[in-house]
């Protein structure tokens, strides 16, 4: 009997994501387990694994397709030995689906209304190189036919290199490359090739979901922001020697000045509970668990993995668990119960030489904090000139959750804990 491959819901609240590529090649034997399939979400690449044993029978969504619902039936998977009778009921490709005609209009009359993007799938062409359909309708993926829009390049006649002749985003960036001279752009972007040259990059579903997910931020939650400046020579020369011991200690472990903020924060999460919250329409969540997200910038986007009870673990094993995280972040190996959740967030540009910057809440979060770098600056010691190592950090709050003198009393208990590291091991 045939195994239904569907596309998985592996986040909550997840409603489509994008099949990247297929592993497994219609007719190839696959193992229980194996990978079947690439998928893109709006926080890293996750793999589709075969259910069972068996031979991939068909695809039915092919690669590099964005856009795809959870639950789509995206290939099939043949038992072993089972015949091939057994796809009768799989198209090779999804059936168009059904236009509505225009009010009043007979059936089998043209609707001036455009199809839609998932609308637009054509009969199965009879050949690789005919990339048209029965009515005249272009065989092509989502992605290929956006593209092409963006571009300027006309679908009809390209040939399609994906499944039974489908145009796919490898066609239409090769007919850019190969052909430009015959390739119409439209108006606006005529008018701007001619004083810059353009390149046009695709939304991948993570910088979809970020632009959403900030829009929403900025526009519906009340930010307020504080600002202190810390001093950091104690700190500095006590992360000095444990780096020091650290490279003797086994197993090793080597301190940034980004641990010694979190393991702080936490601790002031701890002290001041109401900052470690988040809003709802019908009551404010305060966090039991100082749950910490920390900002990691990688080729797709702004990732925030969570460090789970951050106020509970070791200077040391806290900073293994970011460098972990944020590793396996890079590498698009988070899994959904890495980034899900969090009560607070940490943001550090000071690695890039950034002063002070003001960061945009983590929502449902309550506030996020902004780490700047360190730097030499005048400071004030018994009424004397003198150089000291100051940090800037900025607290941006969500008002309705935080009280001006809450976020003041936050920010005075951190400064505390980072000005006399001391404090840390109380």
């Amino acid at each position: 009997m045939a195994i239904e491959i569907k596309l998985p819901s592996v986040a909550a609240g997840m409603e489509e994501a994008t099949l990247v590529r297929w592993v497994k090649s219609e007719g190839e034997s696959v193992a229980k387990g194996e990978t079947l399939a690439e998928l893109e979400t709006d926080k890293a690449v996750m793999e589709v694994e075969a259910e069972a044993s068996g031979v991939l029978g068909r695809v039915l969504v092919p690669g590099d397709t964005d856009g795809v619902p959870v639950g789509t039936v995206i290939g099939v998977l043949m038992e072993p030995g089972e015949e091939a009778s057994a796809l009768a009921n799989y198209p090779a490709e999804p059936p168009a689906a059904a236009e509505p005609s225009p009010a009043g209009a007979p059936d089998g009359a043209p609707a001036d209304t455009p199809r839609s993007d998932r609308a637009d799938t054509a009969p199965v062409p009879r050949s690789p190189r005919a990339a048209e359909g029965a009515e005249g309708r272009v065989f092509a993926s989502p992605l290929a036919r956006r593209l092409a829009a963006e571009r300027g390049i006309a679908l009809e006649g390209l040939a399609g290199s994906g499944p039974h002749g489908r145009i796919v985003r490898l066609d239409v960036e090769r007919a850019r490359d190969s052909a430009p001279a015959a390739v119409a752009a439209p108006a606006e972007e005529t008018v701007a090739a001619s004083s810059e040259r353009v390149e046009t990059i695709p939304h991948s579903g993570m910088r979809k979901t970020i632009a959403r997910r900030l829009s929403e931020s900025k526009q519906q939650v009340p930010h307020f922001y504080l600002t202190i400046d810390c001093l950091l020579d104690e700190l500095l020369a006590l992360r000095e020697r444990l780096n020091a011991k650290g490279e003797r200690a086994e197993p090793r472990y080597r301190l940034s000045v980004n641990d010694f903020v979190a393991f702080a924060a936490a601790r002031a999460l701890r002290r001041v509970p109401e900052v470690n919250a988040s809003w709802s329409d019908e009551a404010i969540r305060q966090y039991r668990d100082v749950d910490i997200c920390v900002a990691v910038a990688t080729s797709g986007g702004l990732v925030t993995p969570v460090v789970r009870e951050a106020d509970r673990k070791g200077l040391a094993t806290l900073s293994g668990e970011i460098r972990e995280l944020a590793h396996r972040a890079r590498d698009g190996r988070l899994a959904p119960a890495d980034y899900q959740g969090g009560g607070f967030t940490i943001s550090n540009l000071g690695m890039y030489g950034v002063r002070e910057f003001a960061a945009i809440v983590n929502p449902p979060q309550a506030a996020i904090l902004a780490v700047g770098a360190v730097e030499k600056r005048p400071v004030v010691r018994d009424d004397q000139l003198a150089v000291g190592s100051l940090m800037t950090l900025t607290l941006s709050a969500d008002h309705r959750v935080v009280d001006g003198a809450v976020g003041a009393r936050f920010l005075a208990e951190l400064k505390v804990l980072l000005e006399d590291p001391l404090e840390l091991l109380v």
